[in-house]
C-alpha cells in the first residue's frame, strides 16, 4: 500500500509536466481560435470581442492558473466551438477508442505470445524463420500504409468489411465486422514487438539452472515451458505491454481517422485543426492519467509475478 501511495504521489510531478507542455505547444501553434470561430470574414473588433470573451487576452500565466485550477477540481473546461463540456464530450467518446485499443491488444497477446514462445523452444527452425519474419514486416511497415492497404483488399476489392464507420453495438454482426479492421491494423506492431520480446526473454530463462533441473526431474517440456520458463519471463513482456497499451490510446489517432470511429483520437485531431484549446488539453490530460495508471497497475502485477522484485 505504501508503495501504491508513493507512486501515485510520483505521478503528480509528471502530469503537471504534461499539462504545461500541453498548454505552451497549443498557445504556441499558429493559428487563432477566435478567429476560427468568427470566420475568415469576420472584422478584427468581432474577433477581439471573442479574445475577451474566451479568456484569451489574458497573459499565458493566468490562463495556465484558472485551466490548472478547474481541472483539479474535475472541471476540464468548455469547447471553444461547442461550447459543450470538454468532459461530457471525452466520456462519451472514450468507448470507441478504449474498445478498438483494447481488443487490438487481445490481438497482439493471443497471437505474439504464442509465436513468441514457439520461436525460442525451436530456435532455428521453420518457424522461428517465420516468427522473426512476421515481426520483421510488422515493425517496418507504417500504421497508416497498413489501414489503406486493409481497406483496399478487404473492404474495396473482397468486399468482406466495411470501409470505415460503426454499424451499431460490437455484439452485433455489423458492428463487429465494423472493429476488425481497425483492431487487427492497430495489432500489427504490438504483435511483432511482444513475440520479439518473448523470444528472447524466453531464450535468457531456458538457459537457467532451474529450468535443467525441472528437465532433470522428468517434467514434460509442456509443464517445463509454460510453468517454469514462460512464468518467469513474462516480466518484462507484461511491462511493455502496459507501456504499448498506453501508445495505443495516441496510435488510436491515426486508425480512428483513417477508419472513422468516432473516438478521442479523431477528436483531437478535429480540435487541434480547429485550434479548440481546452479539448485538445482535455484529451491529453485523460491519456496521460490512464497511461500513468496502467503503469502502476503493471508494476503491482510484475511484483505479484516475480517476489524477487522489490520497490522498496
Amino acid at each position: 500500500m505504501a508503495f501504491i501511495l508513493r507512486r501515485l504521489l510520483a505521478t503528480i510531478p509528471t502530469l503537471l509536466g504534461v499539462l504545461i507542455l500541453v498548454f505552451l505547444i497549443t498557445r504556441l501553434t499558429p493559428g487563432d481560435p477566435a478567429r476560427q470561430i468568427a470566420g475568415a470574414e469576420a472584422s478584427q473588433e468581432e474577433v477581439a470581442r471573442l479574445h475577451h470573451q474566451l479568456g484569451l487576452d489574458r497573459p499565458l500565466p493566468i490562463q495556465f492558473g484558472v485551466f490548472l485550477w478547474d481541472a483539479v477540481q474535475g472541471d476540464l473546461g468548455r469547447s471553444l466551438l461547442t461550447d459543450r463540456p470538454v468532459f461530457g464530450e471525452l466520456v462519451s467518446r472514450f468507448p470507441t477508442t478504449f474498445r478498438v485499443t483494447t481488443l487490438a491488444m487481445l490481438i497482439a497477446l493471443v497471437v505474439g505470445l504464442p509465436l513468441g514462445v514457439l520461436s525460442a523452444t525451436r530456435r532455428h527452425s521453420a518457424i522461428d524463420a517465420l516468427a522473426t519474419m512476421i515481426a520483421l514486416f510488422g515493425v517496418s511497415m507504417p500504421l497508416f500504409w497498413t489501414a489503406i492497404m486493409g481497406i483496399l483488399l478487404f473492404s474495396v476489392r473482397l468486399q468482406w468489411l466495411p470501409v470505415g464507420g460503426l454499424y451499431g453495438p460490437i455484439w452485433t454482426i455489423e458492428g463487429f465486422k465494423a472493429y476488425i479492421l481497425p483492431c487487427v491494423t492497430l495489432s500489427l506492431i504490438p504483435i511483432a514487438l511482444i513475440a520479439r520480446l518473448t523470444r528472447s526473454s524466453m531464450l535468457e530463462v531456458l538457459n537457467r539452472e532451474y529450468v535443467t533441473v525441472a528437465r532433470a526431474k522428468g517434467l514434460a517440456e509442456r509443464r517445463v515451458v509454460i510453468g517454469h520458463a514462460l512464468r518467469n519471463a513474462l516480466a518484462p513482456v507484461i511491462t511493455y505491454v502496459g507501456l504499448q497499451y498506453g501508445f495505443l490510446l495516441g496510435g488510436a489517432v491515426v486508425t480512428e481517422t483513417i477508419f472513422s470511429l468516432p473516438g478521442v483520437g479523431r477528436l483531437v485531431v478535429t480540435s487541434i485543426s480547429q485550434r479548440d484549446y481546452p479539448m485538445i488539453q482535455g484529451a491529453i490530460l485523460m491519456i496521460a492519467v490512464i497511461f500513468v495508471l496502467i503503469n502502476l497497475l503493471i508494476d503491482i502485477v510484475c511484483a505479484k509475478l516475480d517476489p524477487r522484485i522489490s520497490y522498496e
